[in-house]
């Protein structure tokens, strides 16, 4: 596969998923996912499997944050017509209790490969951005 094609697979599995954060549907992030998927998160340590990653990630995450968006001209490809590594950051809002929100922005890594004719993630890992501490005095 040419990068063109590469960029292409990456972005429509990007829009695909990114729809479906924001519209809070599990059913539809799914099939995105290989059943036998191995994944870090922003809120689940490691886990295994597509019903894992919902249950422990997915569930205590998408319905707390609004307006996910994944950057994509922050994106990069490296992989072959066999499997495809996707860089890309995200950004977020998180809520508070009170109802406020804050910027959560992150980043993610995502390994695809085809399987019976679809690109699926075998792994993905989303961190959000590492804070920066103000400058400023040290004790």
């Amino acid at each position: 596969m040419s990068p063109d094609e590469l960029q292409r697979v990456a972005h429509e599995f990007l829009e695909a998923m990114q729809a479906c954060v924001r519209s809070v549907d599990y059913e539809r992030a799914r099939p995105l996912f290989a059943e036998d998927v191995v994944a870090f998160g922003t809120f689940a340590a490691v886990v295994t499997g597509r019903d894992r990653l919902e249950r422990e990630q997915w569930r205590n995450i998408w319905p707390t944050i609004r307006d996910f968006t994944f950057v994509m001209d922050t994106l990069h490809c490296l992989g072959d017509s066999n499997a495809l590594c996707v860089v890309v950051a995200w950004d977020s809002r998180g809520r508070r209790a009170d109802g406020s929100t804050f910027p959560r922005p992150g980043r993610a890594t995502l390994l695809l490969e085809p399987r019976n004719g679809h690109w699926v993630a075998t792994h993905s890992h989303f961190s959000q951005a590492p804070v920066r501490p103000t400058p400023g005095p040290h004790p």
